[in-house]
Order: C-alpha cells, then structure tokens, then sequence
C-alpha cells in the first residue's frame, strides 16, 4: 500500500457535493452546510458545493427526474475537473445509479448511504419526512436498495416551517423544533422503531442534534455520506475499489454519454 493513499501523508481530497437547490434561494442553508461539512472533513478535503437551477422547488417526480438530469451531467463535470468523489446531497438520490455508470470516481448518495450505514446501527429504521408528497417516492426508493424489511414505517410529521426556519438560521432557536419532532417520534420508537432518518439534508443535519430519541438514535446523513466519500476514495486509492461494471453500473460507452450531454431534449 502507497503511503500516500491511506492515512499520513495522504493526497489531498476533492469532493463535488451537489445541492438540488442553488445558493440564491437556500443560502441559509448553504452557509450551514458550508459550516457543517468543513467541521467534519478530514484536513486536506476539499469540498465545493454546487446547486441546480432552476432549483428543486416542489415535490413532485418530474422535478426530481429534471434535476436529476442536470446532476448527472454534473458527475461527468466533476470527473473532468479531476475530483475524487461527487455526493448527490438530496435524500431522494434520484439519477443516483445512472451517475454511478457514467464515471469511475465514486458516486453517493446521501439517501443511500444513510440508509445502508443505519443498517450497521438498527435492525428496524423508520424513515421521517416533513413533506409527504415524497412518500410514494421513498416507498420506491427502500425496495430498490432492497431494505423493505428494515424499514418499520416511512411516516409524515408535520413540522412549523417557523421552527424549521428558525433552527437552520440559529442553533439557539432549536428547542421548538425539537419538542416538536421528539414528540412526533416518540411514538414511532415505541412501536418498534430503532433509529430515526430525517429525510432531507437541512432537516437531519439539524435534528441530528436531539441525538436520539428514547435511545434510537437520530442520524445526520449528511455526516455519514461525507465520511462514506472520503473513505470510498482512500479505499479506491490504496486497493482500486470500485462499481462493479457488470449489471446495473455497467459502465455508459463515451459516444452514449456524449449524446445524453448534447441531446438534452431529445427530439
């Protein structure tokens, strides 16, 4: 094993973190993120955030398919530019595993990852949204990754945007929120729930701070994916780990990608 490629004297890391929301409407958001994700990372990771516009503004398929468009794309990009891993920072991971068959850095998901190291923590997960238009989305989302058995419910709570807002603007303001959500979940712990997953990336990167809730621990997957990206490259770096090309991640020929880059509309 190189020196370089794990722990001391290691290369520096370069990590495209794509946001489904650009900085115009999600600057709040974004200065937290921004905050959040430098506290964490290893030193010598680098990380630039990137948004979509015209951003992720309503729940629907058809906005995730749009935007999911754009963050392929964007893989591609960063590849290019020669970082080491892209995270797709939206818990619906939508184009998450056609991104993984354009590029050889890694790819992950921030609803993939969190969900699968939850599995290293609690056999039962449930899955908490403030909006649930997603819900159907989620559903589809489990039996992909094929967790159907581990999930114990993927449930609404409806939340004042009052106390949302004014928590991501200051931790001060986060006991609201907090009442708030630790009753909403409490019930779910005492029906069988193990761990709690707030299903967005300024939602669980906030509520993250209840810790757990009756002992189920609350889980913040936007830590959890970036630590997943800085070990997926170490480990790529030191032994060539990487996406299978046989089956779903079959690798996109060039002139495929090429024309899925060139030919947005498609007619």
């Amino acid at each position: 094993m190189a020196p370089e490629a794990w722990g001391h004297g290691m290369a520096a890391i370069r990590i495209w973190y794509q946001s489904y929301v650009d900085e115009a409407h999600g600057r709040t958001y974004w200065d937290r993120l921004r905050a959040h994700l430098a506290a964490l990372a290893d030193t010598g990771t680098e990380i630039d955030i990137h948004g979509i516009a015209p951003h992720d503004s309503y729940p629907h398929r058809v906005m995730e398919w749009r935007c999911a468009r754009e963050m392929m794309v964007n893989a591609v990009t960063a590849e290019k530019q020669g970082c080491d891993a892209f995270i797709v920072g939206h818990f619906q991971d939508a184009g998450l595993h056609e991104a993984r068959s354009m590029v050889d850095i890694p790819v992950l998901g921030l609803g993939e990852t969190t969900m699968l190291h939850a599995c290293t923590l609690a056999q039962r997960l449930a899955l908490v949204t403030f909006k649930p238009a997603y819900i159907p989305w989620f559903r589809q989302q489990v039996a992909r990754y094929r967790l159907d058995g581990r999930i114990s419910g993927i449930h609404a709570v409806d939340v004042p945007g009052a106390f949302y807002n004014a928590a991501l603007e200051s931790a001060a303001a986060n006991g609201p929120l907090y009442d708030h959500f630790r009753a909403a979940v409490e019930p779910l712990v005492r029906d069988g729930a193990e761990a709690i997953i707030p299903t967005g990336g300024g939602p669980m990167m906030v509520l993250s701070g209840l810790g757990r809730v009756q002992e189920a621990p609350v889980l913040d997957g936007t830590a959890i994916t970036l630590k997943a990206a800085e070990m997926a490259v170490k480990l790529k770096r030191a032994t060539g780990l990487g996406a299978s090309r046989v089956g779903e991640f079959t690798k996109a020929p060039p002139h495929v990608v090429e024309e899925f880059i060139t030919h947005p509309k498609g007619l």
